[in-house]
């Protein structure tokens, strides 16, 4: 399978890399204005170039990750060079319907919301798409299986995908980090904190996507009767732990919205 990406920003780089990584016999090429930022990807094998029609027309998927505000531009420039190609937009905001009309009805398009954890095969990306494309949105979901995660949700919901599954990433190293200096503050240097609270964090997701629970039901069995970990629990909710990180997220999806 040939990917072609058009915009070589942090998205678009864990993607390329994920791919190349966990995505065998896939070619992969990646555009970027000014490539010299991202030419180690050709270290990877991965084909780097300045212009964005660059071999385009034998691209079995075309991948945009560009800034909203450039998805007109790159589309008007790129329609010329392709014929009834599939388009996965990674771009926050743009609806399957408006991308359509900028492709002229022309092309498959499906919108997809991954993260920078595709990088480690590890990233939730949700996926929506028009019924009429549904055979095309196959491709990219298996495409997107070998980087973790692909849950198909309604296009109405892509906001808030953003939010939990690509703005959560910044939410969860935050936590990370916050659990790090706490880890100083008990005694521990800090490249012991971070590896210990890092290691927690994943073990705690493995378990739950492993066993398929309610995060309560775990937190059950790591909490005991007068022990240490309810009353660490119980401080936390005190001081807002929840009900901030609620209005957090919430917060981002009305920044999203407008």
């Amino acid at each position: 399978m040939k990917v072609h990406i058009i915009g070589g920003g942090n998205l678009g780089v864990a993607i390329a890399l994920g791919l190349a990584k966990f995505a065998a016999d896939t070619e992969i090429t990646v555009t970027r204005r000014n490539i010299e930022s991202i030419k180690y990807l050709e270290h990877h094998g991965i084909t780097v170039a300045s212009d964005n029609t660059h071999e385009i027309a034998s691209a079995d998927i075309i991948i945009l990750t560009v800034k909203p505000y450039q998805a007109g531009l790159v589309v008007n420039e790129i329609l010329p060079f392709i014929t009834n190609k599939t388009i996965a937009s990674a771009i926050s905001g743009l609806t399957v319907e408006t991308l359509q009309d900028l492709t002229h009805n022309q092309h498959s398009v499906v919108r997809i919301m991954p993260n920078i954890a595709a990088q480690f095969g590890a990233s939730a990306t949700c996926i929506a798409f028009d019924p009429k494309d549904k055979a095309q949105s196959e491709d990219v979901i298996s495409l997107f299986k070998t980087l973790g995660t692909v849950p198909v949700i309604d296009e109405k919901l892509m906001d808030a995908a953003t939010v939990l599954g690509a703005c959560g990433t910044a939410y969860a190293l935050r936590y990370i980090r916050a659990s790090m200096q706490a880890g100083i503050e008990i005694g521990f240097d800090s490249k012991t904190a971070l590896a210990i609270a890092a290691q927690t964090v994943k073990g705690a997701a493995q378990m739950l996507l492993e066993e398929n629970v309610h995060p309560e039901a775990l937190i059950d069995r790591v909490t005991t009767p007068q022990g240490c970990t309810i009353v660490g629990l119980n401080e936390m909710e005190h001081q807002g732990f929840s009900s901030s990180l609620i209005k957090g997220i919430k917060t981002s999806l009305q920044k999203i919205k407008g």
